[in-house]
């Protein structure tokens, strides 16, 4: 091939190859893809070489349809779906909880259109955006009044920053816990201007603990539900009751932090019982903080429930603008509450309770069903059998509780795991498994569309 056989950009640019790629993508970002890949064939051609076309040809037609392969390449979000087949259901880095269809649709109603977000239709004057919510969850915890933020670090943030800014904020060494991303609550408390002071050990903490450090610059006592760990052997803490009279007695509140937080005792679902965030109320915390896309199978948000003298306090804090919700979000969290009024049919229309609760004879079924299309897919050189796993609720919650499960187990050098691995991560819609004991296994009690993976699966190229 010649330099003078390389056609010209204006004739890639209007060659009949070149429609999909204008439609889809531009003129500015079609001609700065031709150009790059003529000038990539220019210097590979002055270099003695010849031009790597790849899918496309010397021609325009082929230059036309390899300058819509790398555009489509470079612009495919890397926020697409994919199949969750870690086992851990409410999985951090994959998004955590999935949203019910009421959720999705009350979202995307709220994208397309003006919503009353503060606007209050009866009197037609300036509404609050939390009024949206704010009955719901009273109603659904039993809380006096509530307010949602972003996330349940936002919500431990402001209401410590609200309790005890410049004040002591008394909690037990054995609940310092650290989440996600190496965050630490002794930071948070940090951020939120409130001075850590440290009661009992890390397994074993007393009520006199608490009693001998009040003073009147305690400006809080906080509880930290463990709910990413657990310290077992010879253990004591304060429980929450006993916790709130000790509070209450020197004049301070009782701040309890519920992490994930769940509405309805999971052990009809197979679970191990978690504490509620009614019955943290009832025990007598002044404000419970939880999530809303952990247990509770929501979007991502953070809430604040209790006394409303406190409540309010909160929501003149300066940081609650700064960490509000959006009407998007708004919308999808009222959707996700309001499931939960009717409790007989919750598991089938809660994804999150849906999947945790899925029988693993179920699993196994479909894992029987899908192993020959695996088989098949990756051919020679693998070995696909039907196994039995172990699930994780994942996100912190139940950190000790699996929940058996069933899956495809893949079979191969331990090179040759790690390169399918990669070609599972490189599909239109990735799968993501997880490699143990010398074994790719995919955990099949995510997965809900056997369709669309088996479709993606014919996209498979062995590495």
């Amino acid at each position: 091939m010649r330099l003078r056989d390389l056609p010209s950009i204006s004739a890639v640019l209007t060659c009949p190859a070149a429609s999909p790629l204008l439609d889809r993508h531009g003129r500015a970002a079609a001609t700065d893809a031709v150009r790059a890949l003529l000038a990539e064939a220019r210097a590979a051609l002055l270099a003695g070489g010849d031009a790597v076309w790849g899918i496309g040809g010397p021609d325009a037609d082929g230059v036309a349809a390899l300058a819509l392969a790398r555009l489509e390449a470079t612009s495919r979000s890397a926020l697409r779906p994919l199949f969750n087949l870690t086992g851990t259901v409410l999985h951090t880095n994959l998004g955590r909880a999935l949203l019910a269809e009421e959720a999705k649709a009350a979202a995307l109603a709220a994208m397309g259109d003006p919503v009353a977000l503060e606007f209050d239709l009866d009197s037609g004057t300036r509404g609050e955006r939390d009024d949206h919510v704010r009955a719901l969850l009273c109603e659904l915890t039993g809380a006096e009044d509530a307010t949602v933020v972003n996330n349940n670090a936002a919500a431990v943030l402001l209401a410590l920053n609200t309790l005890a800014r410049g004040r002591d904020a008394i909690v037990s060494r054995g609940e310092l816990i650290e989440i996600g991303g190496a965050f630490r609550m002794p930071d948070i408390m940090a951020q939120a201007g409130a001075r850590l002071v440290e009661v009992g050990t890390t397994n074993r903490t007393h009520a006199k603990d608490y009693k001998g450090t009040l003073t009147p610059e305690t400006g809080v006592i906080l509880k930290v539900h463990t709910s990413n760990y657990r310290i077992q052997g010879f253990t004591k803490e304060v429980l929450a009751p006993e916790l709130a009279a000790i509070a209450h007695g020197a004049g301070v509140p009782l701040l309890n932090d519920l992490g994930s937080g769940t509405l309805v005792d999971l052990s009809p679902y197979g679970l191990k019982r978690e504490p509620t965030v009614r019955e943290a109320v009832e025990e007598g915390a002044d404000l419970v903080t939880f999530s809303g896309d952990k247990l509770l199978g929501g979007p991502q948000a953070g809430f604040i429930v209790g006394r409303r003298d406190l409540v309010a306090a909160v929501n003149r804090n300066p940081m609650k603008r700064a960490l509000r919700v959006d009407k998007v979000r708004l919308a999808a969290i009222e959707a996700t509450l309001k499931l939960y009024r009717d409790p007989d049919r919750l598991a089938r229309r809660l994804p999150t309770l849906a999947l945790l609760s899925r029988p693993k004879a179920e699993i196994a079924d479909q894992a029987r069903r899908l192993a020959p299309a695996l088989a098949q897919a990756l051919g020679a050189g693998y070995a696909v059998t039907v196994c039995d796993c172990d699930s994780q609720i994942g996100s912190g919650a139940l950190p000790l509780d699996t929940l058996p499960s069933a899956g495809l187990a893949i079979a191969a050098g331990g090179a040759a795991l790690n390169r399918l691995a990669a070609s599972f991560r490189a599909l239109s819609r990735p799968i993501i498994g997880r490699i143990e004991d010398g074994r790719l296994v995919l955990d099949l009690r995510c997965l809900r569309d056997e369709d669309a993976f088996t479709a993606t699966l014919a996209e498979l190229h062995q590495p």
